[in-house]
């Protein structure tokens, strides 16, 4: 890819403060060890970015890449993830729902990628369902060996708020609970909520 960067933009439904980077034929992301940035994170094999809104439209531009950009200006947190495409497939999408129309943030195909997430407006309702829409996401996309996970930037209320949350302890599920059936998904996001 050369020249300017691919981009599109589109709202994202978040639901339980959360929306999802997911790939469809595997896991995007390893979340073992990764310490948390209170935007972005791994759980259960899918990339998670944090909402300060309970539930309601949020808006997400993607910005495809070749290398590394600069991170973009005028945002209140900035994080890094790192993230593997089996099938170069790399979606946005709500939580149980279909990705929504975004470019693939695999442009490159199978491989790995560095995914930089920018957001602002996550203090302006927080644990609301406002009807407007009120926070605004970047993510920045680019071919790239893994790397740690970064806290680029960290100014607002509500990312403070989930660093200082303490590390999720270890659950031992059994099938009913299994993250690959829509009822164990649907308790992984219970559980998750009322954390």
């Amino acid at each position: 890819m050369s020249g300017p960067a691919r981009t599109g933009t589109s709202l994202v439904f978040a639901e339980y403060h959360l929306f999802q980077i997911t790939d469809p034929d595997g896991s995007p992301a390893d979340d073992l060890g990764a310490p948390p940035t209170g935007l972005v994170s791994a759980c259960g094999g899918a990339i998670e970015v944090h909402t300060g809104i309970h539930t309601g439209d949020v808006q997400v531009t993607a910005e495809l890449h070749s290398r590394p950009p600069e991170p973009a200006s005028g945002w209140e947190e900035i994080a890094e993830i790192s993230c593997h495409s089996p099938s170069g497939d790399i979606l946005v999408a709500p939580l149980m729902h279909d990705p929504v129309d975004l470019p693939n943030l695999a442009a490159h195909g199978p491989g790995s990628y560095r995914l930089r997430v920018h957001a602002r407006g996550r203090d302006r309702a927080i644990d609301l369902a406002p009807d407007g829409v009120v926070e605004h996401y970047l993510i920045q996309s680019w071919p790239a060996p893994f790397q740690d996970t970064l806290l680029v930037k960290a100014t607002d209320a509500y990312g403070r708020q989930v660093r200082a949350r303490p590390a999720d302890d270890t659950v031992v599920i059994d099938h009913e609970d299994s993250l690959d059936t829509r009822t164990g998904r649907e308790r992984d996001i219970l559980r998750r909520s009322h954390r």
